[in-house]
């Protein structure tokens, strides 16, 4: 009997991870990359002894696979993907191969913004109570190469569109749906409702066994879930008033939390993370605490401890009065509005990247009142500069992440703030947004 042959498109952090999980399962692996392998995924590469290519992609060699496992920074209608679909191989994420080799409970939080903040919270509280537990999927370290090496009880996965486009049996234990507003449209047709249908993925499987938490704040999603037959317990967070029995609210600026009768109550003031769309991460996070039945002293510490989460707003460093904030983590419009909106100081605001489809109206008010120069970040950048360039007097133009944040240091005065929100993706110019806002991070540190 042959050995069945699984094929990775993609050698950055999830391919490699999946090439080596399928290696050591004993697949028949080969990884293809059309671009050049960064050197410490080549190195992991060779280490494990699998075969690959760079620079090219070689059609015999990869539509003779039984499974095709596809990095998500790949679209679906690329032209090798959509050729193995003809051929009838099946084309899926690294998520949804993983998925077949662990036990572990899965905690999976998808949404347009503050999926991130709400996963590394969910994982702080989770450790803080003393799991076995891995993070993983669109954060830190492949979920695959977990799977591969680690031996957790439990994962808390960040899950992209992306990721979720290539899921078909996976499940989801407990599932979380932050929000769903505009991202990503390149990929989706410039067709929001496809891109919508792609996060609610995130209930495919699950039976009543199951958990799904939502923001019942987000009109979207309420519309989404109207006509949507969802077999998993549904437990909803607001900042409003109380909905339903279970689920969490705001009373007397207190956030609430309601499973099975079980009250949890702690002062917004004492969150760690503060604004309002840190309270809804921080009250999804505790629903999930609560679901997994972590101890309330355990939930109140580890939403009152956690420190700054690296490139969402995460505070740099203050040179000669100007603050430098790096969040290169906001890939969308509407991330971006979230960081205007909590700057109370002139901003230089560097932005731009690979657009995804953009729609920059509903910065406008913002923008007009607090930015007063835009540094651009990019290959491309007509958008930025047609949507804001009228109400901007000086907008700039560079490509790397040096001579942006010496440009922008430049232009600001002692009490502004220089932001990084590109609201774009980074794949024109950097590896991924953690590359891009470590590269700001140093250029900051060169000043």
């Amino acid at each position: 009997m042959n050995t069945p042959r699984i094929v990775v498109l993609g050698g950055g952090e999830s391919g490699t991870g999946a090439a080596v999980l399928a290696h050591t399962r004993g697949f028949d692996t080969f990884l293809s990359d059309a671009g050049t392998l960064a050197p410490k995924y080549r190195e992991v590469l060779l280490h494990h002894d699998i075969t690959f290519e760079e620079g090219k992609h070689t059609p015999e060699k990869i539509l003779n696979a039984d499974e095709i496992i596809k990095s998500p920074g790949i679209p679906e209608n690329a032209p090798l993907a959509s050729a193995a679909r003809q051929k009838g191989i099946p084309v899926i994420s690294e998520l949804e191969f993983a998925w077949r080799f662990t036990n572990a409970r899965l905690i999976c939080i998808t949404g347009s913004n503050g999926k991130t903040t709400t996963t590394t919270l969910i994982w702080h509280l989770l450790n803080k109570a003393g799991f076995n537990v891995g993070l993983a999927g669109n954060i830190g370290q492949s979920f695959a190469l977990q799977v591969a090496t680690c031996n957790y009880d439990c994962y808390v996965l960040e899950v992209s569109s992306f990721q979720l486009d290539g899921m078909f049996d996976f499940k989801a234990d407990v599932a979380v749906l932050t929000n769903i507003t505009p991202n990503h449209l390149d990929r989706y047709d410039n067709q929001f409702n496809l891109y919508a249908e792609s996060k609610m993925r995130i209930v495919r499987n699950q039976t009543e066994k199951d958990t799904f938490i939502w923001n019942a704040d987000d009109k979207v999603t309420c519309e989404m879930l109207k006509n949507r037959d969802i077999r998993a317990k549904k437990i909803p967070f607001t900042l409003g008033n109380r909905i339903g029995k279970e689920g969490a609210w705001i009373k007397d600026n207190n956030l609430i939390i309601n499973i099975e009768e079980d009250i949890f109550s702690m002062k917004i003031e004492a969150l760690a993370l503060q604004g309002r769309h840190n309270t809804s991460n921080s009250m999804a996070a505790g629903v999930v605490a609560k679901v997994e039945q972590i101890r309330k002293p355990v939930i109140k510490e580890g939403l009152s401890d956690i420190t700054a989460i690296e490139h969402r707003m995460e505070f740099v460093a203050n040179v000669h009065g100007i603050a430098f904030i790096n969040d290169s983590k906001a890939t969308s419009v509407n991330a971006v509005w979230y960081a205007l909106e909590n700057i109370h100081q002139p901003v230089v605001w560097i932005c731009g990247g690979r657009d995804k489809g953009n729609d920059y109206s509903s910065l406008t008010e913002l923008v007009s009142k607090k930015v007063k120069a835009i540094v651009c970040l990019g290959v491309d950048n007509s958008k930025i500069k047609a949507s804001f360039g009228e109400l901007v007097e000086t907008i700039e133009e560079y490509t790397t992440a040096q001579e942006a944040v010496v440009a922008a240091y430049n232009l600001a005065e002692k009490g502004d703030t220089v932001l990084l929100s590109p609201a774009c993706s980074s794949f024109d110019l950097f590896d991924n947004y953690e590359d891009r806002g470590r590269q700001f991070k140093q250029a900051v540190k060169r000043l």
